[in-house]
């Protein structure tokens, strides 16, 4: 999903938001330094296979998913950290790496950290490792659906 796309779908629903381009950068933190926002304020996702299917697990860029957390929270039988040859092929135009924490658009689940929800806004990657998007927490979640939990390691 190129930024273009992602900022459609915003736009259609009437999504006030905030596009900031950056430096390349790989990691959430990295992506936090270099757009200037704080690491608490910058959501990374992070992709896992639950009983054999895909889903997003969205957390504070410092924070680490903690498996058996996320495991129980989603009622699976087994959980495990998705490898990139195996959710690459699910996002066509997105680079590798910069997928946005939007599942509701690839029919998959997601799940968000609990101290995550409580937050006034969202920043994540766009779809590249230049572009993020800000927006409202409360119109992510309206638009996203995700499950709440407590699943993240300081």
């Amino acid at each position: 999903m190129p930024v273009k796309t992602l900022t459609k779908y915003l736009d259609d629903n009437k999504v006030r938001y905030v596009t900031i381009r950056h430096s390349i950068a790989y990691t959430a933190q990295q992506v936090a330094e270099s757009a200037h926002i704080p690491g608490n304020e910058m959501a990374k996702t992070v992709m896992v296979k639950l009983d054999d299917r895909m889903a997003m697990a969205v957390l504070r860029a410092p924070d680490k998913v903690d498996l058996d957390l996320l495991r129980s929270a989603a009622g699976a039988g087994q959980i495990e950290f998705a490898s990139e040859e195996q959710f690459q092929g699910l996002f066509p135009s997105v680079e590798v790496g910069a997928m946005p924490p939007f599942g509701n658009l690839y029919d998959m689940p997601v799940y968000v950290e609990e101290s995550l929800s409580r937050d006034a806004q969202i920043a994540f990657n766009a779809g590249s490792h230049s572009e993020l998007i800000q927006l409202a927490y409360d119109d992510y979640a309206r638009l996203v659906k995700p499950r709440i939990a407590n699943f993240a390691q300081s």
